[in-house]
């Protein structure tokens, strides 16, 4: 009896994908020992034996030319060709193992380790054409509690979710107690959009023996299903436990940042990023979320060279031409909060809040004529506030254009209830000038 074996060429892949670690490779059969009735049948049992002693040295090549050799007298022994198929993976010779994988399972179709061999020599490659025969495999052995979860992993990569889910649930009643299925079924879960579901499994993945990788990766997952649940507090524990053993991630400490940032945790969400930005330059996102940070601290001088660094990044991007000028506007760096947001508006001209920004910037680089034009442009859109009316009578007034100043001074203070505001004194003090003003033009 053979025991199940994964190629060679698999290793990574399995190591990848969570391989049970419970299960031995499988190797070729333990040399065949006959009676010997005729030179020919020694003959062939010396070439079986001769390739059983180069596989337990590693000598793969020779094995594969002694059964070689051997079925050129034998085509039709199936086992052979599957020992060929093991060793062509073992030489990570992939289609010349499929070969011979399929030319076992014509001559015995009820070989069961060969379809499993076939499925996982296909499954780097091509998941979808691995299903098939993991299925057979299934079928043949259905308590192997590896070929089930090579089946969940063929189908999960295939995009065939609720099937994978069905095999790892299959292969966790066989044995619940086993964290490389848990984790698996967590997993798809959690690609499934079941995150409550999926919480269940990685923490019972938590609980059973696994390596201090396969429970920083446990952990990892966790936080991604508490995270999707809003459970953002918990969520950030599990991201700190799992950077405890991958302290090199960056894109873990960007994630941990960004739900950092959601808790208002803003110095410790800086504290991540600046390590993350220790294993090199801070891509377009990072950056936008740094700015956000020094926005919300109210720290502008600290977000402009951040925010000129991402619009270098991304010269088209409307948002951060926004932002920036917002930050100008805030530092009352007037003229370089227009440019930015002039900018911003020209790329998204449906942006009213951009929009309402440039009014206010333009206004305060006394632009009058352009802050004009804004407002005007703004009040097609929504209705605006009643300090509008202020800041388009001071833009009159300075243009010279007393009339249409004068009313919009009227304007403002049959609205305005504040008789107390800077804005209801000078308007009056306004009014009452441009009156006489007016008057005596008409005299």
């Amino acid at each position: 009896m053979k025991k199940h074996w994964i190629p060679l060429a698999c290793c990574a892949l399995c190591l990848l994908l969570g391989g049970l670690g419970s299960v031995a490779a499988q190797s070729t059969g333990a040399p065949r020992k006959h009676a010997v009735a005729d030179p020919n049948t020694r003959a062939l049992n010396d070439l079986l034996n001769a390739a059983q002693a180069a596989i337990n040295k590693h000598d793969y090549a020779a094995a594969a030319q002694s059964y070689q050799d051997y079925l050129t007298k034998k085509p039709d022994d199936a086992t052979v060709h599957y020992d060929l198929g093991y060793v062509y993976s073992a030489l990570n010779r992939p289609a010349d193992a499929k070969g011979e994988y399929e030319r076992a399972i014509a001559i015995d179709p009820q070989m069961a380790a060969a379809y499993l061999n076939l499925g996982v020599t296909l499954l780097g490659s091509d998941p979808g054409a691995a299903v098939e025969p993991l299925e057979k495999a299934a079928e043949l052995s259905p308590q192997d509690l590896r070929t089930k979860w090579l089946l969940g992993t063929a189908l999960e990569q295939s995009g065939k979710l609720p099937a994978a889910i069905e095999q790892y649930q299959a292969a966790s009643k066989l044995d619940g107690a086993n964290f490389k299925i848990r984790f698996a079924l967590g997993h798809a879960l959690l690609l499934a959009g079941r995150p409550a579901d999926a919480e269940v499994e990685y923490r019972a993945a938590l609980t059973l023996q696994g390596t201090s990788a396969d429970l920083a990766d446990a952990h990892r997952g966790l936080a991604a299903v508490l995270i999707a649940q809003k459970k953002l507090p918990e969520g950030a524990d599990e991201l700190a436990l799992y950077l405890e053993s991958r302290p090199n991630d960056s894109n873990a400490r960007v994630e941990h940042a960004s739900v950092l940032v959601d808790l208002n945790k803003y110095d410790e969400a800086l504290a991540e990023l600046d390590r993350a930005a220790t294993a090199g330059p801070e891509d377009l996102g990072t950056l936008k979320m740094r700015s956000d940070i020094y926005w919300n601290q109210k720290r502008f001088a600290d977000a402009v060279p951040v925010l000129q660094k991402a619009a270098e990044l991304a010269p088209r991007d409307a948002d951060i031409s926004a932002r920036l000028g917002e930050v100008y506007l805030q530092k009352k760096d007037y003229p370089n909060a227009v440019h930015w947001l002039a900018a911003a508006y020209n790329m998204n001209p449906k942006a009213s809040d951009v929009l309402a920004d440039l009014v206010d910037a333009e206004f305060e680089s006394k632009n009058y004529a352009q802050a004009l034009g804004a407002l005007d442009a703004l009040a097609k859109r929504q209705e605006l506030p009643l300090t509008s009316w202020y800041v388009r009578a001071v833009c009159y007034d300075n243009l010279g254009e007393a009339a249409q100043a004068l009313d919009a001074y009227k304007k403002f203070l049959q609205l305005n209830a504040d008789e107390n505001s800077d804005m209801y004194f000078i308007s009056t003090a306004r009014v009452r000038v441009l009156t006489r003003e007016l008057q005596n033009k008409k005299r």
